[in-house]
C-alpha cells in the first residue's frame, strides 16, 4: 500500500496533554448547539478503540513510508437543478484538476466584533432573518418580541443551520434551510426556563424544522426572497411525516398517537443536510435527546439502556415541553424518542410531496449527509454521529440510480432499502466499513436486536458491538466533486486523553479533518484508505498541521464544523466553537485540496458575537456564498443581549449572502 503523506518532515509531534474534563459552555450551549459531551451527556462506554489510538500508531509508522496514493476514478454527481431531469446530473469519471486554486482574496484577521466581516472587495447582505414571513398571509414582518404561533408557522424559523441552493431558470433559485433549535431566552421577553408558557412552547415547535424559500437575483441589490413563491414551504414540529424502510411499523416506533408506527409529528433539531443527485434534500435530526423527559422512569430495561446510550434526560427536560405534550414524557410514551434521530427526505420541487424519515440510514445524532453514486450506480450516503467518541457511517442502496427517472418513482425509493455500515480505522492507514446486518456479528435477538428494524433503531448499540472506531465528534462528511476523495470533519473532543489513529491528539480542543479514499475509487467498496489533512489550532501550536503547508502563512482555525466545495474543488469550512480556542469569532475559511497551495488555509469571513457559522454553500456560478449565522448573542437574554445583530435590536439568527463587488467568483 502506498500512502499519500508527501511531506513527512512537516508532521507534528503529538504530545499528551491535560484533559479538559468539564465543558466551559452553559448546559444549554453544550446540549443544544455544539453537541459537546459534558456532564449532561452520556458517554460512549464501549471498549471500542478510539481514533486517536489508531492514528498515533499510524503517524509513527508513516514517518518511515514514502510514496503517494493515486485517486481512483469515481462517478460523482452534482445535485439536479430544481425541476430538471436527473439526466442533467449524470456523473462522469473525473481526475484531479490541473488548474490553480483560483483563491486570491486577502485573508481577514481574527476579530471579536458584532458585525459580519469579509475581505476587501466583497460585500455581505442579510437575506432572511428569524420571523421574516414567507407568505403574504403571515400578515407582514413579526416583531421578535410579539411573534405569534400562527405567524411562526408561515415565517422563517429560528437558528438557521444547513443551507442548500437549487437553481431555477432566469436568475432564480430555491434555498432549503434547516432550523436546528431555539433559544427561548432570546426569543421571548421575560422568559422563565422553569415556567415556560404553552404559547411559547408552541412557537418554539413551529420555529424548528426547515424553510424552503424561493429567491430571485436583483441586478443591484442581489438576492431577494419571493413572498408566496411557488416552491416556498415550512416544515416544523407539527408537520406529519412518514417512516420508510425496515423499521417502519416496528413495535418500538408505536405509540398511543400512532399505534401503527408508520408516521410521526414533526422533525426536531435538524442540523446539517445534503442534496441528492435526484434533487431532494436529506436533512438530519441531531441532538433530539434534549426534548424528552423522565427516561429514568421507563420500566423496560432494554428501553432504558437504549435511552441512556442516546443521552436522554432521566428527569425533567430543560425545555419542559412534556408539561404540555405527553409525547415528550417518556414515562407516558417510552417509544416516542425512537421516532427521532433520523435522516429526513424533503422534495423542494414539490411542496405537496410527503416528508419521509428513512430508517434504513440508521438512528443517531446525524450532523449531515453527502450522497454520491457509486461506480455500479448505487446511492451512497456518508454520515457522522456528532457526539464525542461516536462513529462514522455510510449507507449503500440496494437499488441503482436512474439518470432518466424524470418523475422520481425509482430514485426516491433508493433510500428505503440497502446496507448501513460503520467505520473501523486501522493504524496502517487503511480502514473498513462494517455492515450492520441483523443475524451477523452478534446483532441477534439474544443480544437485544429482534430484527433489522431494531438494529437500525439502536444503531449506536449495534455499532458498539461491531467494534467501530470512536471519533472526535464526526460532523460533516463531504465528497470532493473534482477528485472523489472524502473529507470527514472532526470538530473537537476535549475529553480525549489518549490518541488513536485518525484522532491523533489527546485533548483535541481544536479539531481536525481526515482525508479518505475509497478502494479503487468506488464508494460502495468495503475498504478505504485514510490520511490526516489538517490538525487545526493556533499556528504557534506545535501539534497543528495544514497538509504540509508552511504554518506561518496560514490563518489560524479551530473547530471545523460544516464544509462545502467550490467549482475548482477548494474546500470551504465553517467553524463552531472557535472562540474557546482562538481570539476571534467563528468564521469561514477556504483551503485548496490539490496543487502547490494544498493546505493554504485563509479566513474569508468572521461572524458576530455569540454565534456559530452553522453552514455554507455556493450557487452554481460560484458568484454567491450563502452563510447561516446561528444563535447570535447566545448566553445572554432578550432584555440584555450580548449581540444586537443584524438590525440593532434583539439578535436574530439570519442567512446572509456574500458577493464580490465586481461580480466575480467567490474567493478570486
Amino acid at each position: 500500500m502506498r500512502l499519500s503523506f508527501s511531506k513527512l518532515d512537516k508532521l507534528p509531534t503529538i504530545a499528551a496533554g491535560p484533559d479538559n474534563t468539564m465543558c466551559n459552555a452553559t448546559p444549554t450551549r453544550c446540549r443544544w448547539a455544539c453537541g459537546n459531551q459534558c456532564a449532561h451527556s452520556e458517554p460512549n462506554v464501549s471498549t471500542n478503540e478510539t481514533f486517536t489510538a489508531v492514528s498515533q500508531r499510524y503517524l509513527s509508522r508513516r514517518r518511515v513510508l514514502q510514496g503517494g496514493l493515486a485517486a481512483g476514478a469515481l462517478l460523482v454527481l452534482k445535485a439536479t437543478p430544481l425541476g430538471a431531469s436527473p439526466a442533467t446530473a449524470h456523473g462522469h469519471k473525473t481526475e484531479a484538476s490541473t488548474e490553480g486554486s483560483g483563491l486570491a482574496f486577502e485573508p481577514i484577521s481574527l476579530t471579536r466584533g458584532d458585525q459580519v466581516v469579509v475581505p476587501a472587495g466583497y460585500t455581505s447582505r442579510v437575506l432572511l432573518r428569524w420571523g421574516d414571513p414567507l407568505f403574504h398571509r403571515a400578515g407582514g414582518s413579526a416583531d421578535p418580541g410579539t411573534i405569534t404561533f400562527e405567524q411562526q408557522l408561515l415565517a422563517f424559523g429560528y437558528n438557521c443551520d444547513y443551507v442548500g441552493f437549487l437553481p431555477l431558470p432566469g436568475d432564480r433559485g430555491v434555498l432549503a434551510v434547516n432550523h436546528e433549535y431555539t433559544n427561548p431566552e432570546l426569543m421571548f421577553s421575560g422568559y422563565s426556563a422553569d415556567n415556560p408558557t404553552k404559547t411559547q412552547v408552541d412557537i418554539e415547535l413551529a420555529a424548528h424544522g426547515m424553510s424552503v424559500v424561493e429567491i430571485r437575483r436583483h441586478p443591484r441589490t442581489g438576492w431577494q426572497q419571493q413572498l408566496d413563491g411557488r416552491y416556498s414551504r415550512r416544515i416544523h414540529g407539527f408537520t406529519p411525516i412518514e417512516f420508510s424502510g425496515p423499521a417502519a411499523g416496528n413495535t418500538l416506533l408505536r405509540t398511543t398517537e400512532d399505534p401503527t408506527g408508520k408516521s410521526v409529528l414533526g422533525m426536531l433539531n435538524n442540523c446539517g443536510a445534503g442534496l441528492t443527485p435526484w434533487g431532494t434534500v436529506l436533512t438530519c435530526e441531531e441532538n433530539f435527546n434534549q426534548y424528552f423527559a423522565n427516561a429514568g422512569l421507563v420500566t423496560d430495561p432494554a428501553t432504558r439502556t437504549s435511552h441512556q446510550r442516546y443521552g436522554l434526560t432521566t428527569g425533567a427536560s430543560e425545555r419542559k415541553w412534556e408539561r404540555f405534550y405527553s409525547r415528550f414524557d417518556l414515562a407516558q410514551e417510552p417509544n416516542e424518542a425512537y421516532r427521532y434521530g433520523w435522516v429526513v427526505e424533503v422534495d423542494p420541487a414539490d411542496p405537496g410531496a410527503p416528508v419521509r424519515k428513512h430508517t434504513a440510514l440508521g438512528r443517531f445524532k446525524h450532523e449531515a449527509t453527502s450522497t454520491v453514486i457509486s461506480m455500479g450506480g448505487r446511492a451512497v450516503v456518508y454520515m457522522g454521529d456528532d457526539e464525542r467518541f461516536d462513529y462514522m457511517y455510510k449507507f449503500v442502496s440496494d437499488g441503482t440510480f436512474d439518470a432518466h427517472d424524470s418523475n422520481g418513482k425509482v430514485n426516491r425509493t433508493l433510500l428505503e432499502n440497502g446496507t448501513l455500515y460503520v467505520a473501523r480505522f486501522h493504524d496502517d492507514g487503511s480502514g473498513q466499513w462494517l455492515p450492520l446486518r441483523h443475524g451477523e456479528a452478534g446483532l441477534t435477538a439474544e443480544n437485544g436486536f429482534a430484527d433489522q428494524g431494531e438494529v437500525l433503531i439502536k444503531t449506536r448499540l449495534a455499532a458498539d458491538r461491531l467494534g467501530a472506531t470512536k471519533m472526535d465528534r464526526p460532523e460533516d462528511i463531504e465528497v470532493n466533486p473534482k477528485t472523489g476523495k472524502v473529507y470527514a470533519v472532526m470538530t473537537n473532543n476535549s475529553r480525549r486523553t489518549e490518541p488513536n489513529g485518525p484522532n491523533p491528539r489527546p485533548n483535541n480542543r481544536a479539531g481536525h479533518i481526515i482525508e479518505i479514499t475509497a478502494a479503487a475509487g468506488d464508494h460502495a467498496a468495503a475498504a478505504f484508505e485514510w490520511d490526516i489533512f489538517m490538525l487545526c489550532g493556533n499556528t504557534s501550536d506545535p501539534t497543528t498541521y495544514f497538509a504540509g503547508y508552511p504554518k506561518e502563512e496560514v490563518s489560524p482555525i479551530a473547530c471545523p464544523d460544516n464544509v462545502t466545495f467550490d467549482n475548482r474543488g477548494n474546500l470551504w469550512i465553517a467553524t463552531d466553537g472557535m472562540p474557546a480556542v482562538l481570539p476571534g469569532n467563528d468564521g469561514v475559511f477556504a483551503v485548496p485540496i490539490e496543487g502547490e497551495e494544498r493546505g493554504y488555509v485563509r479566513q474569508f469571513l468572521s461572524g458576530v458575537q455569540g454565534c456559530e457559522i452553522a453552514s455554507l454553500t455556493l450557487d452554481d456560478s460560484n458568484e454567491t456564498l450563502f452563510v447561516t449565522i446561528q444563535h447570535p448573542g447566545e448566553g445572554s437574554t432578550f432584555e440584555s443581549p450580548s449581540s444586537r445583530w443584524p438590525d440593532g435590536r434583539v439578535p436574530r439568527p439570519s442567512l446572509v449572502f456574500v458577493t464580490k463587488d465586481d461580480g466575480g467568483t467567490i474567493g478570486s
